[in-house]
């Protein structure tokens, strides 16, 4: 992307967009001095001067806090300091005393399903690591033999890990307390694509052995439920699961602690009748446990691999069937703008992972447009030839 210039006032600093990957803007006024804006639209002042050695970026502190006139003052103080063109800094804290400041006060304006999990990626990973070490003292070297160490057993949990440094160690620049990010240039582990999604043969075979299982015993009649509305609604395992009764109306899901934030789920007639033969037990829970009413219903649903392997899709997982919720929308002709706001997507381009296709289905398009074109190739043939 070419270097963006401009005159920085409060108003214009205030209107900059965040875009898919991170830019900066710069002053026209005082060279080195930019607003550097991340996608998630976090703006921070830096600036570029010259110290002893050599060129360098520093952040001044958040664009929130700060006006462009204290910015730019800043900058006459950093070119005026007799340390190398830096104003000194007070101790560097550990990263554990950073998270348990700065950190936990930006840490408890997140949801709290999201305060849980960095909360354990802190304690079982984080912590044990880089909790003794100065901020300033966590080098590149540090954070890839770390990565590299913990993804040879658990990739996926190493990318969820690095994604939480890396905003840790963002509030730190922010904060003044680094320059550069050490987890940057670190590539994710690569993960599967997984297009997996059930055709309506096996939507069949799922659904007569759901009704098996839950004639044969009553107990199971719940878990087998959640299973029905995951795929009716497309909703996530954790927004079933943990449904209350307050979020229930007529024609729709009020969702308050979904994963994107509040959102309302459209329910068609099969999901409605789904929830109204559930019974009122007196639990909050729509599916309540059934050894503490109190509590949600187990998350982990062990009738789900009882049944899949009975229908013979063992390599289906439960979140497939949100895929196949999006999956045959599509194949229905419905728009992927309304597909997304059906699952509850804020970033549209989300879908497109979701909203896939099988073989089958691309073969057999490919055979109505093959006999479409065969069919007017051959009426465009008569009318010549005629």
């Amino acid at each position: 992307m070419a270097a963006k210039r401009r005159r920085l006032t409060d108003a214009n600093v205030a209107k900059l967009a965040p875009a898919a990957r991170e830019y900066t803007v710069w002053d026209a006024r005082l060279a080195g001095l930019g607003v550097r804006v991340r996608p998630s639209g976090h703006r921070s002042f830096v600036y570029c001067c010259k110290g002893e050695g050599g060129a360098r970026r520093i952040t001044l502190g958040p664009a929130a806090l700060m006006g462009v006139g204290e910015a730019r003052a800043k900058c006459l103080e950093i070119e005026t300091a007799p340390h190398g063109g830096r104003p000194e800094r007070g101790p560097v804290p550990t990263f554990a005393d950073f998270v348990a400041g700065p950190a936990q006060a930006r840490l408890n304006t997140c949801k709290p399903s999201t305060q849980k999990g960095v909360r354990l990626v802190l304690s079982g990973l984080l912590l044990p690591a880089f909790g003794p070490m100065p901020l300033d003292r966590i080098g590149r070297i540090a954070v890839t033999r770390w990565f590299d160490e913990y993804s040879r057993t658990a990739p996926g949990g190493a990318n969820r890990a690095l994604n939480v440094l890396r905003q840790i160690l963002n509030h730190a620049i922010d904060c003044g307390h680094l320059d550069t990010n050490p987890t940057h240039g670190i590539k994710r582990n690569p993960r599967p694509r997984l297009t997996r999604f059930l055709s309506c043969d096996e939507v069949h075979r799922l659904h007569r052995v759901l009704d098996r299982y839950a004639g044969a015993r009553p107990s199971r009649a719940q878990q087998a439920d959640i299973v029905r509305l995951l795929l009716l609604t497309g909703c996530r395992k954790s927004e079933i699961v943990t449904m209350r009764w307050q979020d229930v109306d007529a024609d729709t899901l009020n969702l308050v602690d979904a994963k994107t934030g509040p959102r309302q789920v459209f329910l068609n007639a099969p999901a409605r009748a789904v929830l109204e033969r559930q019974p009122r037990s007196g639990s909050a829970f729509v599916f309540p446990s059934p050894f503490d009413p109190a509590r949600p219903q187990c998350s982990d649903l062990p009738l789900w691999y009882a049944v899949r392997r009975e229908a013979g899709i063992e390599d289906v997982r439960l979140h497939d069937l949100r895929h196949t919720f999006a999956s045959h929308a599509v194949l229905q002709g419905i728009p992927l703008p309304v597909v997304s706001r059906l699952l509850g997507h804020k970033n549209p381009g989300m879908t497109l992972r979701y909203a896939h296709v099988g073989d089958r289905e691309t073969e057999a398009a490919a055979e109505r447009i093959g006999t479409a074109i065969a069919h007017a190739l051959g009426s465009r043939t008569s009318i010549s030839s005629s």
